[in-house]
């Protein structure tokens, strides 16, 4: 084992001291066993040297989901802000980068706000969105600072068969660096034939160069019996699954065996997040939940549409009380949803037309104090009874006027102006064309 970690820590050095460039490293970081023996692997093979020496850039990457299991999210942030502080100590060329999926594309603007199903391995919608999305958009904006990025990956042969077949399939023989799907970005894996218990027993030997507990992290599997998501950067990347670390909310596997084992464990206050997900879980292909149109206003035999109004209220009355009781119990534990998710909610329930429920009013009777949402569910409403009696002569004009407004008002509260003004013409020249 000590003669393989000092080839690893020996190829670490050589890559980091070759002549090309100084192409920056995306160091992807998770929290877990794997991640987190690599980047210690990558700072003890840089400590060695002198820090003018140090001069490529590492940026170490950690993707948020907005809902990942709130007791790993509390520890990797802990460790993140212990990595960035020692970084600074100790002159490393290391900053630490949170990436999080756009407002339009969470899980709860779109399970909740636009009634999109849990997502299951035929409709695995999140995965996408919100975990290569947010990074890959990172890692093109360094190639487009820099030029060529090396992305360092924690992906082991051992983990998994598919991990396996996928470092094979686009390793060189001979070559430290693969290409990655994305233009001008190489991958470095050091540590993919780092056996799991090789990595266990190096993690309990070697101290945290930036003082955090690799022993805790052992607790945490230990508790969760279960292993981490490694950074998803593209569709080889496998997703978590079984007891991985991962979202709470995660449909995908049958049981979030994980999740079960932290509560059985003595962390009683996830099992509102156990009972929430199993209702996910239970309701997305029923049609009981769900509109038989889908969200286009087409019908598909063997289909169904989008999560029917109530039960969206019902989920997110569920979710802010969990939230609640958390918060309770656990404040230091983070929001599960945001102020600005209430908002796109609300925003693309009146879209859709969806008049019967109010995040402000489900929101004040979970928490019994008002949201300040009037600024955006009132005015949209006063702007509808105002078009209505102006336009009560020509309503097909007060559909049109009130769509316009729709898709203003949305890509505003979205934060997504682009293209606005096209998307406005366009909408204004097919009403006229179709009316003449």
């Amino acid at each position: 084992m000590q003669d393989q970690i000092k080839s690893i820590i020996a190829e670490i050095q050589a890559q980091y001291f070759e002549d090309d460039n100084n192409r920056p490293w995306i160091v992807g970081f998770s929290g877990g066993k794997d991640s987190t023996m690599l980047l210690q692997l990558v700072w003890y093979a840089l400590i060695e040297y002198p820090a003018e020496l140090r001069k490529r850039k590492i940026y170490v990457v950690c993707n948020n989901t907005l809902v990942e299991n709130p007791k790993i999210l509390a520890y990797t942030e802990k460790v993140l802000d212990k990595i960035q502080k020692a970084a600074v100590k100790k002159s490393m060329p290391i900053t630490v980068h949170r990436t999080t999926p756009r407002l339009e594309d969470t899980f709860w603007v779109n399970l909740i706000g636009k009634g999109y199903p849990a997502p299951n391995n035929i409709f695995r919608w999140c995965t996408e969105r919100m975990k290569i999305n947010p990074t890959t958009k990172f890692i093109l904006e360094t190639i487009s600072e820099e030029g060529e990025v090396i992305i360092l990956l924690g992906t082991r042969s051992d983990e998994s068969s598919k991990r396996a077949s996928s470092i094979k399939k686009y390793g060189i023989e001979g070559q430290r660096l693969r290409k990655h799907v994305l233009p001008n970005a190489f991958v470095f894996a050091p540590i993919k034939d780092v056996l799991t218990k090789e990595v266990w027993q190096y993690l309990l030997q070697m101290p945290s160069p930036w003082g955090a507990s690799n022993r805790e992290l052992v607790t945490l599997y230990n508790n969760a019996s279960g292993g981490d998501c490694p950074l998803v950067v593209d569709i080889t990347t496998p997703s978590c699954g079984n007891s991985r670390f991962g979202c709470w909310v995660c449909t995908v596997v049958n049981k979030d065996k994980s999740m079960e084992a932290l509560i059985d464990n003595g962390e009683e206050w996830m099992e509102p997040l156990s009972m929430l997900r199993d209702t996910l879980a239970m309701s997305r292909d029923s049609e009981k939940y769900r509109e038989r149109r889908r969200r286009d206003g087409t019908e598909k035999e063997g289909t169904l549409g989008p999560y029917k109004a109530f039960f969206r209220a019902e989920v997110l009355e569920t979710l802010l009380r969990a939230q609640k009781a958390i918060q309770d119990e656990q404040p230091e534990i983070s929001p599960l949803i945001t102020y600005q998710e209430l908002v796109a909610i609300q925003v693309i329930w009146y879209r859709d037309n969806l008049f019967l429920n109010n995040v402000s009013e489900i929101y004040q009777k979970v928490y019994g104090r008002t949201i300040n949402l009037d600024s955006v569910s009132e005015g949209i409403a006063s702007q509808k009874r105002l078009l209505r009696e102006v336009c009560k002569e020509n309503p097909d004009d007060f559909n049109e006027i009130n769509k316009l407004l729709e898709i203003q008002k949305t890509k505003t509260i979205l934060m997504n102006n682009r293209g606005l003004h096209n998307v406005l013409e366009n909408h204004l020249e097919n009403y006229i064309k179709n009316s003449k």
